[in-house]
């Protein structure tokens, strides 16, 4: 077993002063088996979402609490829950998961605005935040306030209501969660005022409509995923490090090299893997 380990991962004279992982052959059959394994999970995770799928707990109250949270440090007065403004996220985000689209404006010409006149919202002013992919309404807040556009919307004072939606669905073929926030007021803002106080317990609670989404798969696919990726990179980082150590120590001539070109290529798809494990907004 130890000379094996040794063939896969130490230049030496029994692989040609190249770690076998290294090989050209080994390294096509490692992408072979990572585009098989890719689409065998995404196969299991649409057959079976219970064992293999997405971990989600997210709530429309948690995220009023936490924009409302977001305001009070910020000193801008907090935002009363709207049904009205909730059903047009609602209509919102539904029409995202019929339309298979991921934006602001429906490809069937519906802007957010109309989703929201047609809740019977009369607004002077409105705004809508997007998010999906996320696990918990925390992260979610923590990405739109990391956004300069988003946090304007969460933290403009010309808002005084707001409503969400949070839908488990399959937008093109893929299980997420969309996150809607539709913000809006009523009337011209007036001069700002300082800061009610929030209680602990919040005092916009939800009263009704309060829209959950909390689902624990067996093995989340979005971690599952990324860990099999993971894995595989740093194998090969540390393969591509002692293949670069040893060949130096050891002076060992040849005409493939290159290796700190591969590990920075390498610490590249990890840090786009790290990406993509991670919810987006819009």
């Amino acid at each position: 077993m130890k000379d094996f380990l040794f063939h896969l991962f130490i230049p030496r004279e029994s692989n040609n002063h190249r770690a076998k992982v290294l090989h050209h052959t080994n390294l096509f059959l490692t992408i072979v088996f990572l585009f098989l394994a890719s689409f065998l999970i995404q196969r299991i995770s649409v057959s079976y979402p219970a064992v293999l799928g997405i971990n989600a707990d997210i709530s429309s109250d948690q995220l009023l609490f936490l924009t409302n949270q977001e305001r009070q440090n910020a000193g801008v007065n907090p935002l009363a829950f709207n049904e009205q403004l909730s059903q047009a996220a609602s209509k919102k985000a539904q029409d995202m998961l019929d339309y298979g689209y991921w934006a602001h404006n429906s490809p069937t010409g519906k802007s957010p605005w109309v989703f929201i006149r047609s809740s019977g919202y009369n607004y002077v002013y409105a705004g809508e935040n997007l998010a999906r992919g996320f696990a918990t309404a925390d992260s979610v807040m923590k990405a739109w306030m990391a956004s300069p556009d988003h946090r304007a919307n969460v933290l403009s004072a010309n808002y005084e209501d707001v409503g969400f939606a949070v839908k488990l669905g399959k937008l093109n073929g893929e299980e997420t969660v969309l996150i809607v926030e539709e913000l809006g007021s009523l009337h011209m803002p007036i001069a700002k005022s300082k800061v009610q106080d929030i209680a602990a317990g919040n005092t916009n609670v939800l009263t009704k409509n309060v829209q959950v989404v909390s689902k624990q798969s067996l093995i989340n696919i979005s971690s599952l995923s990324s860990n099999i990726y993971y894995i595989f990179i740093l194998v090969f980082i540390a393969a591509l490090l002692l293949d670069m150590i040893i060949v130096e120590k050891k002076k060992v001539m040849r005409f493939v090299g290159h290796n700190i070109d591969h590990i920075l290529y390498l610490l590249l798809i990890l840090v786009l893997i790290g990406i993509w494990g991670k919810g987006v907004i819009i």
